[in-house]
């Protein structure tokens, strides 16, 4: 059983099924609001639900085209992406991290980059060869993109692994949601994240929203229960980053303040 299994299966036993998802915060069965800090790994670093993403999914399938045939909508991911970097780019769509990976290291010998909103790093995004972007799209579903820089993947094309079919209406919700993204790039700044220091920091690294356990690896899962029975849910596995909650009133943290994990 995987960290997030064991999440999903603790957090149910406490408080039920999430009936409700918005912004950063899950609503339950039994009544409880939960404080989302996992986000979906980072799909919903934006929130949940109440975006026009997920308008335009639902006009797309209003619409019926949800087959295998052409329909355009590929295209406007792929525009969205580009726009994104400021760069033209061929794009790839995998449902694994594993096959992301490996399409990116056929196309560049030169390093990959993973691509994160809000990251603390310098690199040149739009000068980039090859980056991996997993879409800020709050959906179950894995799903990365490949982006390349325009005609460098023309002569490994055939070795790469197979794509998945993305069906139109998710094109139409993963356009979108990327340009919700760039718009929240120019609205969402470091004193949106500061504010939950004093609590955060005990227990995390902070790096923009980005938050690195200060926690020993070994009684981390212990810490995730922990948070999950104060009502906030956390990064399941050690090595994801838990997402300062966008938003939210400075109170959610009053129980984990008033009542701190010792290790």
């Amino acid at each position: 059983m995987s960290e997030l299994d064991i999440l999903q299966k603790e957090l149910f036993s406490r408080y039920g099924n999430v009936t409700r998802a918005r912004g950063c915060f899950l609503y339950t069965q039994k009544g409880i609001r939960l404080t989302d800090l996992y986000q979906e790994g980072g799909r919903a670093i934006l929130g949940w639900g109440g975006t026009s993403a997920f308008t335009m999914l639902k006009n797309t399938l209003n619409r019926g085209i949800t087959g295998s045939f052409e329909t355009g909508f590929r295209y406007r991911t792929v525009k969205a992406v580009c726009t994104l970097f400021n760069s033209e780019r061929d794009v790839f769509f995998y449902s694994s991290y594993e096959n992301a990976l490996k399409a990116a290291l056929l196309i560049s010998k030169d390093g990959v980059n993973k691509y994160q909103p809000w990251s603390t790093s310098s690199i040149n995004w739009t000068e980039c060869p090859v980056i991996i972007f997993a879409p800020t799209l709050p959906w179950a579903q894995n799903l990365f993109m490949v982006a390349s820089l325009t005609g460098l993947a023309s002569e490994v094309r055939e070795l790469l692994p197979r794509e998945i079919l993305v069906p139109s209406p998710l094109h139409a919700a993963l356009a979108r949601s990327i340009y919700d993204l760039r718009k929240a790039l120019q609205e969402r700044k470091e004193s949106d994240w500061f504010i939950y220091d004093t609590v955060l920091t005990k227990y995390w690294e902070r790096r923009g929203p980005y938050l690195f356990p200060k926690i020993p690896e070994e009684k981390y899962r212990e810490f995730v229960l922990y948070c999950l029975e104060r009502h906030i849910v956390i990064s399941p596995e050690y090595n994801v980053p838990s997402i300062v909650p966008f938003g939210a009133d400075k109170g959610v943290f009053t129980l984990l303040k008033n009542e701190p994990f010792s290790w």
